[in-house]
């Protein structure tokens, strides 16, 4: 998501921060730089032209305060003024309402609205504890109605047996009926799309609305169609009142565009953003972080909430201690390569890492993907128990063996485990000290031991410590100061973000 603008954006602000003072000349020329990013980005023309406008008037009668370059200055404006585009106001779904509360999904066929239907409703099972029944009300799309229910089994959410014949307003009736019979806190109705607006699909969502008096009416809107998902918005709020927009497919969109015109156009904000195919792969939309990521600047509480949600407590204590003792083998580092892919990946997890982007470049000629992590887990899978407890016995007929039950190629073989020595010696170090492996840096960001998982009370605690540029405070050393190779990531052995090309 943002791949393109993030590029364009980090590029203009690094000039601008290699000078010791800026003229007027110098932010109109940056100026004029960033709107063409940001038209190439797919943003509106009325939004980049009001960004710009407004980030320029602060720049040039911006006081540059001492001990803070210009560059820096500039940055933190953009910053600001980006999350006031993307709506610093935004909440998550409310259900202050008496149950059952009612939530209306409405938005175009293949926008994503029945899965996203599914995923909310799992979210809210799982996060809020709350009791969800599901309803297609879509009678006109082939198995429309099946395609809830079977996506209902896999969330296990309960969903409205299905009765033919009925027409979207008597399958509302019959679910805020068997809702509330059923002690429901949550009764979501999933409207019927169509390819393009029209009146009859604005009509039925009208009547159903006007039925079912929903506390939330979300937007289902996909990021690939660009400018077309914000008039799409502006078409269903004009009839329905909107009060809310769930962007589909960002992380299929490198320009952004979308989400960066959604909230300044429509006013409505966006709520949650679909970041993958998943069934869990739905996150909250923060505009203070997204416009770090926008920048750069990176997103250490996202991260933080990923290895809470994701991330075996247990098992990161345990692997702290067999760390502490010294001991790292090559199992160690599958389950190392587990837990990187449970928290998204390669691409995931450096997305998150402030100044990462900027390394974009160096990791794509390394070829450096999530496949590799995929790759290296079936390495090891290849190993016998006692080949991954002492990998010095692994001579060329052991290689050539694995090599031929795991499909990688002896060279690989070998980087494999040149990076485990690299990380048994700087494991055997931290032993001495605070341990933990690659993510046990994120209990002592927090003031935790190594191990241990934050709660939401610490997330926020995280969260209320990052400054407003972006810039890392000194209390997570950790990662505003990463070491040259990345030794803690498996598969970045190789990468120095500062060697000068």
């Amino acid at each position: 998501m943002f791949e393109n603008l993030t590029g364009r954006l980090g590029g203009v602000l690094d000039r601008l921060r290699g000078r010791g003072a800026l003229t007027e000349s110098d932010v109109t020329e940056a100026m004029r730089a960033m709107r063409q990013a940001l038209l190439e980005a797919d943003v509106s023309l009325e939004v980049a032209r009001a960004f710009v406008e407004k980030v320029t008037a602060r720049a040039v009668g911006a006081e540059i305060i001492r001990s803070v370059t210009p560059g820096q200055m500039i940055a933190k404006i953009v910053h600001d003024e980006l999350v006031a585009v993307l709506g610093s106001d935004t909440k998550p779904i409310d259900l202050a309402a008496q149950p059952p509360v009612a939530i209306l999904m409405v938005g175009l066929q293949g926008s994503g609205k029945t899965t996203s239907t599914g995923k909310i409703a799992k979210r809210l099972k799982e996060r809020a504890k709350k009791k969800v029944l599901m309803a297609s009300l879509d009678v006109r799309r082939p198995a429309a109605q099946e395609q809830l229910a079977v996506l209902g089994k896999q969330v296990s959410v309960d969903t409205l047996p299905i009765v033919e014949g009925q027409n979207a307003v008597e399958i509302t009736k019959r679910a805020l009926s068997e809702a509330r019979r059923g002690g429901y806190d949550v009764v979501m109705l999933d409207s019927a799309g169509r390819v393009t607006v029209d009146e009859e699909l604005m009509q039925e969502a009208a009547d159903v609305a006007a039925l079912a008096k929903p506390h939330e009416i979300l937007l289902v809107a996909d990021a690939l169609t660009g400018q077309d998902a914000v008039n799409t918005a502006r078409a269903f709020d004009a009839k329905l009142a909107v009060t809310g927009i769930v962007l589909t497919r960002v992380d299929g969109d490198g320009r952004g565009g979308a989400a960066l015109s959604m909230r300044a156009v429509t006013g409505k904000p966006i709520k949650l953003i679909g970041v993958g195919e998943k069934l869990d792969a739905l996150e909250d939309f923060d505009p203070v972080r997204i416009a770090g990521r926008i920048l750069g600047m990176g997103d250490v509480v996202g991260l933080v909430e990923k290895a809470a949600e994701n991330l075996d407590a247990a098992k990161m204590q345990a692997a702290a201690e067999k760390m502490r003792k010294g001991s790292f083998d090559l199992s160690d580092l599958r389950d190392q390569l587990d837990q990187m892919s449970k928290m998204g990946g390669l691409s995931g997890l450096m997305g998150m890492m402030p100044g990462v982007a900027k390394m974009k470049n160096q990791m794509a000629n390394m070829n450096v993907d999530d496949g590799l992590l995929k790759r290296q887990k079936a390495v090891i899978d290849s190993m016998t128990p006692q080949e991954r407890r002492n990998p010095d016995i692994l001579k060329a007929s052991r290689k050539r063996r694995i090599s031929a039950g795991s499909g990688a190629k002896v060279e690989e073989i070998n980087r494999l485990l040149k990076m485990h020595r690299q990380m048994a010696d700087l494991m055997k170090s931290m032993g001495r000290g605070k341990g933990g492996g690659m993510l046990a840096g994120l209990g002592n960001m927090l003031g935790m031991g190594p191990g241990q998982m934050p709660n939401q009370e610490d997330i926020q605690k995280l969260a209320e410590k990052m400054p407003d540029a972006g810039k890392l405070p000194a209390q997570f050393p950790g990662l505003s100061n990463l070491p040259p190779k990345f030794p803690g990531l498996p598969g970045l052995g190789g990468v120095n973000p500062h060697k000068k090309k």
